[in-house]
């Protein structure tokens, strides 16, 4: 659950990175706080650098209230790549997360949509149920971060994203549930609002509660708003039901 979460907030790391043009580079800071039942749970920041050409987005997830009394979860993740008709197109994804002792870091090479290379360290021990990811799994698909930034001259949803995060393959199918206007301090804009499906394809272990909970889920939201200078689509503000309440990751800052 915790790792869904963060596909989605990573992916809302530029929602308004072209605020100040992208005829030069363009450096931008986003703040973000995620909340269960309104009760902070984490914070996000996110640093982008962007020109014509090429984009770095660099960034970092910390637990605070309630989670840190059971464990410290934390993030720190970065993604590079070019600018291709006002598609972002990964050639590096790079995650390290950290639960408690505990630590994994993921590296995902790109090339054309499609991964070159994959690995993970420590590597992991596969149970028997695990489902693996094949070749075929990793052809034409995006990383979770520029992978939900939608080109502005193209329809939010409804659209499928074939997303890979390092470990887990997944289809995230959007579905358009109208529009909404979305206010954070000082900025205000309107939002595109899709319904997203959670669809597991491969690289988890099967029979999973977590996995089979999210797959059930038909009333997740993802809020999209456009960054005009740059003429895409990114998120803004994400919903996700729990047995404990929803989580929400909204846009809390923007600026340089």
């Amino acid at each position: 659950m915790w790792r869904f979460g963060m596909c989605l907030v990573l992916g809302a790391a530029i929602a308004i990175s072209g605020a100040s043009g992208a005829a030069a580079e363009v450096r931008h800071r986003t703040e973000y706080s995620i909340t269960l039942s309104g009760l902070p749970i984490a914070r996000a920041s996110f640093s982008t650098t962007m020109d014509r050409t090429r984009y770095v987005i660099s960034g970092n997830i910390r637990s605070a209230g309630i989670v840190d009394i059971i464990t410290s979860i934390s993030a720190e993740t970065s993604v590079r790549g070019t600018m291709q008709n006002d598609r972002l197109q990964a050639q590096q994804y790079v995650l390290s997360y950290t639960k408690g002792k505990r630590n994994r870091l993921y590296t995902v090479n790109f090339r054309n949509g499609n991964v070159t290379s994959t690995s993970t360290k420590p590597e992991p021990r596969r149970p028997r149920n695990w489902v693996p990811v094949t070749q075929r799994d990793l052809r034409k698909v995006l990383d979770p971060i520029s992978g939900i930034i939608i080109p502005g001259n193209s329809k939010v949803c409804p659209k499928t994203l074939p997303i890979f995060d390092g470990e887990t393959r997944m289809d995230l199918v959007l579905a358009p549930k109208g529009a909404k206007s979305y206010t954070a301090g000082k900025f205000r804009t309107d939002a595109i609002v899709c319904s997203v499906r959670f669809v597991p394809k491969s690289g988890f272990r099967k029979g999973r509660k977590d996995i089979a909970y999210l797959s059930r889920l038909n009333s997740m939201e993802i809020w999209f708003a456009k960054a005009e200078n740059v003429n895409v689509y990114a998120p803004v503000y994400v919903r996700i039901p729990t047995d404990y309440g929803p989580v929400a990751i909204s846009a809390v800052k923007f600026g340089n």
